[in-house]
């Protein structure tokens, strides 16, 4: 190859990759999100490492800065809202704050935040001194907490245009925000409305918009605020373990250990009643039996659903027997059961294929029956093939995912298995738990594909 021959393909490489991660970094800029984009969870150990001076403590609950006379404490994030009446009335987009009302209360928009602040509160650190350092270190402390407490939702940038008032309405470009507001006997909302009364979050409406998420502290003096110590390695480690939900291990397994049986049973039935019939036939029923494995599995789960659902009179016959189908956990084992067979049965298929005819026959003229070949000539023949048809098989049904949540959904501690876990989990930012049940799946693997090499 010619020096000019490698850089043309040096070049076109380059132009391949660049065509190839284009796409995925205009979507990765595009800040409206979208429903696959997964959410992204901040720990108060990254929060702190995240906004120079703030500690945050290990419950999320308070904040210090240093150099600063006042802390926040008794943080609450309030992720969405409601836009229902309130006693009877509209009141716009309303967020709960709780049986009391807050000194510092913040609500966050696509692209601003308005910030109310008691007038206690705004006397307490000072705002409205010329300096404007007050504002500033209050906002850092709200950003720091409010990415601790995201657990995967929107989060404030402190580079956002934020407007602080410590009034209890406030009017942005037609948009009003009411504060502390004690819309039934003990209960404060902050609210989001058009200043016409009307609902901001209609996208009819001439000013639309959608508020993120709110976020309620009260300002403390920075020796009052308690900051809970980060914990050390192992002890968030003994953490995690001890509060994870191993639901979908349990679930997993159960649902692969029964599964393998039917896969095992029907495997070896379905191989063996085929080799008995006309080659027409059999490449009929061949093409049934191999089809699951090429289909998408999300393809098989709707096909299933499709069949089995309650208005079908399968479905429906289930459910006279006091036993549904759908989005329970024999779901789970008949989706594991249909796209694992076909590794089951082509396996089962080869071995039987490959035996001498010639033994078979020669068997049967000396008085054996077709059950006695099958059982003490074929299977032990054929045994190692089997056995490692066995073990695919049980390996396809344990990462199975798109047929099982479309047959079965996702309902945790009855068919949420480890691969929906995994993907659920990884949506909703929790990247620890998605990467903890990511590696029990590899050892599985790993073990899966020891085994066959034994």
């Amino acid at each position: 190859m010619t020096i000019r021959t490698r850089l043309l393909s040096l070049v076109m490489a380059a132009v391949l990759a660049a065509s190839c991660v284009a796409p995925m970094l205009a979507y990765a800029d595009d800040d409206l999100g979208d429903v696959d984009t997964p959410r992204v969870s901040v720990t108060s150990q990254q929060a702190t490492d995240s906004f120079e001076g703030v500690t945050v403590s290990a419950d999320n609950a308070a904040a210090t800065l240093d150099g600063c006379d006042f802390a926040l404490s008794d943080f609450k994030r309030a992720q969405t809202g409601s836009n229902r009446d309130i006693d009877g009335a509209y009141c716009g987009y309303a967020f709960y704050e709780g049986s009391s009302a807050y000194s510092v209360v913040f609500i966050a928009m696509s692209d601003y935040a308005v910030v109310y602040l008691s007038p206690e509160a705004a006397q307490q650190i000072g705002y409205g001194d010329s300096s404007g350092d007050a504002a500033a270190s209050l906002l850092s402390l709200l950003c720091a907490l409010d990415s601790a407490n995201a657990s995967g939702g929107a989060t404030l940038n402190a580079d956002v245009t934020c407007y602080v008032t410590t009034e209890t309405r406030y009017v942005v470009d037609g948009v009003a925000f009411t504060f502390n507001q004690e819309l039934s006997d003990g209960r404060f909302y902050a609210c989001v409305m058009g200043e016409d009364g009307s609902d901001v979050t209609d996208s009819s409406n001439a000013r639309y918009a959608k508020p993120t998420h709110a976020s309620f502290a009260n300002v403390v003096a920075s020796d009052q605020a308690t900051i809970v110590a980060q914990p050390s390695m192992w002890e968030s480690l003994g953490t995690f373990l001890s509060t994870l939900d191993y639901s979908p291990l349990w679930v997993t397994l159960r649902t692969t250990l029964t599964a393998i049986v039917f896969i095992f049973v029907l495997g070896l039935a379905a191989a063996y009643f085929c080799l008995r019939m006309p080659s027409r036939v059999r490449d009929i029923f061949d093409a049934i039996f191999t089809i699951p494995m090429v289909l998408p599995p999300t393809v098989c789960g709707f096909l299933l659903l499709l069949c089995l659902e309650n208005n079908t009179a399968v479905g429906r016959w289930f459910i006279d027997i006091g036993f549904p189908l759908i989005f329970s956990w024999p779901a789970t084992v008949i989706a594991a059961v249909v796209v694992a067979f076909p590794l089951m049965y082509r396996s089962a298929r080869g071995a039987f294929e490959s035996l001498d005819p010639n033994m078979l026959d020669a068997a049967r003229t000396l008085g054996w029956s077709d059950a006695r070949v099958f059982f003490r000539l074929m299977l032990p023949l054929s045994w190692s093939n089997i056995a490692s048809g066995t073990v695919l098989a049980f390996a396809r049904a344990l990462g199975e995912f798109g047929a099982t949540l479309f047959l079965a959904g996702n309902y945790l501690g009855v068919t949420r298995t480890i691969p929906i876990a995994i993907y659920f989990e990884w949506m909703n930012g929790n990247t620890d738990v998605a990467i903890f049940w990511t590696i029990v799946i590899m050892i599985f693997s790993f073990v899966v594909i020891l085994f066959i090499n034994l």
